[in-house]
């Protein structure tokens, strides 16, 4: 069985301590460093090279969306979740376009928080429901599975069994973008994760089944 490495960042020591305690449940995750800035979460994702990255979203100087970026654009590149108490709009999409595999909140029970840490190692997007119905509440106002032709592609392809990167390179576009489009789709759809969200598109006919 792999082990994933997780490095954990988060300017409230407090929370550090109780986001390893969560995961050193788990036999095959091991947290393999902390820190406290953005500066320190791209020093220690260079040194120590974890699989996953949780991420906190506000801290002083460097915040965790300015450090995102700058790990997403490394090579091998970690996953990074963003794990916050904010869960508006704006915070949301500037992380995932920042290249953050996923979204969760600080109150994400521990199982389900060890299960996104095992998704995103995957290279899977993963969203806490709140955020994913914050995002769907956002983006009503015509019908919830109405895709752009760009998200059409994206889903379509996803339900082929393709990875965000082998979506990416296919539609000549990042890895990020697919990410943020992938989000979108999630809120239209009404779910969370990107399994729900082809079985959801092809019981709709949005997209053919295999």
């Amino acid at each position: 069985m792999r082990t994933i490495r997780v490095l954990v960042v988060d300017d409230h020591p407090v929370v550090r301590t109780g986001l390893i305690a969560m995961l050193a449940a788990e036999p095959d995750i091991e947290v393999v460093g902390e820190g406290g800035s953005g500066t320190e979460a791209i020093r220690l994702a260079a040194l120590l090279t974890p699989d996953v990255v949780l991420m906190d979203l506000r801290m002083p100087g460097m915040d965790g969306v300015a450090a995102t970026k700058v790990i997403a654009a490394t090579s091998p590149a970690p996953r990074v979740v963003v794990v916050t108490t904010y869960d508006t709009d704006s915070d949301i999409l500037r992380a995932v376009e920042a290249g953050a595999t996923g979204y969760l909140l600080k109150d994400t029970p521990r199982q389900q928080m060890a299960d996104a840490v095992r998704a995103a190692a995957r290279g899977e997007t993963v969203l806490a429901p709140p955020v994913a119905a914050k995002l769907m509440d956002r983006m009503r106002g015509g019908p919830s599975d109405l895709l752009t032709a760009r998200e059409l592609e994206v889903i379509g392809l996803v339900g082929a069994g393709l990875t965000n990167a082998d979506v990416g390179r296919r539609l000549f576009i990042s890895e990020a973008t697919v990410k943020t489009h992938l989000i979108r789709v999630f809120a239209k759809l009404g779910v969370d994760d990107r399994t729900a969200a082809v079985t959801t598109a092809m019981a709709r006919g949005i997209i053919p089944p295999p």
